[in-house]
Order: structure tokens, then C-alpha cells, then sequence
């Protein structure tokens, strides 16, 4: 092994757990990305060692991205850190975020073929989404979930849900709290705005590349629980027309 293959492998290794971009078309990553797509030795060390470390490593559009593998405590986040990051208090608030985001990932990816995506979303769609989705799984969650806490997951989900009205009489402004669908919905976005997954322009969210590669990556090689539930009840995507 060469030390010099080994210094630029940590290198990128390092920026991307930073949350950074590698990519073709930056300057100040470009010689990175060519490193890692033309020198075997660099790409097998660097693969090597994300593997050790618990992370996934994916390319999309001549750029590079890691995530943190499922259970992974250094790199990710626990239970506990994650509802204080969206600003959420109870297991089946944080539940009902993930919902959410599994939401808003199946808008922006909704032809597996083509990888097409949505332009944008907007608050209305996603909630939207949310009583879609939601009620067609609880439709035929005695079929397909596996044991009690799966279908107490989602039924916690469905109450806390329906027992939201779309916009609390004391949110005079629609803003960001946990008392309303609205609130939640807005709660959750803002999570993935600070996650560098969404941008937001006059009330709609666009997704960045980085959101797009997550997707592809979850849809082709994760797909958990949630996914085989989804798709098990009929709602593994949402397919509908962006907003206008």
C-alpha cells in the first residue's frame, strides 16, 4: 500500500464525514473524486475503511456521499439526540417524523425506472402524502406486520396523526411545533433544510443532490422495514404530479 494512496483514501474519507460534497464538477474536490474513480488501490482502502466504520459510501452523478449505517452511535444519531434536533419529545413524535421523511423521499422518487423526480413539494402536499400513505397502511396493517410492536408503532402514528388539526387555532404565523400537522410537517423539513438535503424558496422545498442520491441509494440497496411495509400495503411510492 501506497502511504500516499492511504493519505488522499482518509481524505476523502474525512470530508465526507465532515458532510461534505465530493464531486467532479468542484474545483475544490474534483482531483478527490478522480482519485477515487481512477486509482483502484484509493477506492478499495477508502471502501474498505467506510466499511469498518459502520458507513455507506455512494456515487451519484460524478459525486460522492456517505451516510452512517443503521445503528451506527458515532456517526448518526440515537433516539434521543435526533428528537431534540427536529424539536419533538415523545418515541411516537420522532415516529411520526420518520413517517414524514419517508414521505418526502418517495415525492422526490417516484419512478424507479426512469429515477425521475418531482421538482418540488410544498407544506399542503406533504401533508397530503401523510393521509394518503397513512391510511392505506393502516388498511392492511393486520396483514403484513410481522408482531405487535410493528402494528402499535403505527397505530401510536395514525392517532397522534388524526388527532392533529391542520393548523392550531394558536399558530397565528403556521410556524414549527408539535400542534398540528402543519407544525409537524414544517418541524421535519426544517430538520432536512439543516441536513443540507432540502432548499426552500417562497414556501417550496427543492431537493439537492444530495437528498436525490439518498434516495436511489435507500430505494436500490437498503429498503427496510418501512419500505417492505410500504410496498407490502401498496404505498412503497406516491406517485402524483408535483404541485403547481
Amino acid at each position: 500500500m501506497e502511504e500516499r494512496n492511504l493519505s488522499k483514501a482518509l481524505d476523502i474519507i474525512a470530508r465526507l464525514i465532515n458532510g461534505e460534497e465530493i464531486s467532479r464538477d468542484e474545483k475544490d474536490t474534483k482531483s478527490l473524486y478522480e482519485d477515487y474513480t481512477t486509482n483502484a488501490e484509493i477506492y478499495d482502502i477508502t471502501n474498505s475503511i467506510c466499511k469498518k466504520l459502520n458507513l455507506s459510501l455512494y456515487e451519484y452523478e460524478y459525486s460522492l456521499y456517505a451516510s452512517a449505517g443503521e445503528n451506527n452511535r458515532v456517526f448518526g444519531y440515537s433516539n434521543d439526540e435526533l428528537k431534540k434536533e427536529i424539536g419533538v419529545k415523545l418515541n411516537r413524535e420522532l415516529f411520526l417524523c420518520y413517517f414524514i421523511i419517508y414521505n418526502v423521499v418517495t415525492w422526490f422518487y417516484n419512478d424507479t425506472a426512469s429515477y425521475t423526480f418531482n421538482e418540488y413539494i410544498k407544506i399542503e402536499d406533504l401533508i397530503h402524502c401523510v393521509d394518503s400513505s397513512l391510511a392505506g397502511v393502516m388498511g392492511g396493517l393486520s396483514v403484513v406486520v410481522q408482531n405487535e410492536v410493528e402494528e402499535n408503532s403505527f397505530k401510536m402514528i395514525a392517532l397522534l396523526w388524526e388527532d392533529l388539526p391542520v393548523i392550531s387555532n394558536e399558530e397565528t404565523n403556521a410556524r414549527a411545533a408539535r400542534g398540528s400537522k402543519y407544525g409537524f410537517v414544517k418541524m421535519t423539513l426544517n430538520f432536512l433544510l439543516k441536513q443540507g438535503l432540502l432548499i426552500e424558496s417562497e414556501g417550496r422545498y427543492y431537493p439537492k443532490k444530495r437528498l436525490k442520491a439518498l434516495a436511489r441509494n435507500y430505494f436500490e440497496e437498503y429498503k427496510g422495514r418501512l419500505y417492505e411495509i410500504m410496498e407490502e400495503t401498496g404505498n412503497a411510492t406516491y406517485q402524483q404530479n408535483q404541485s403547481k
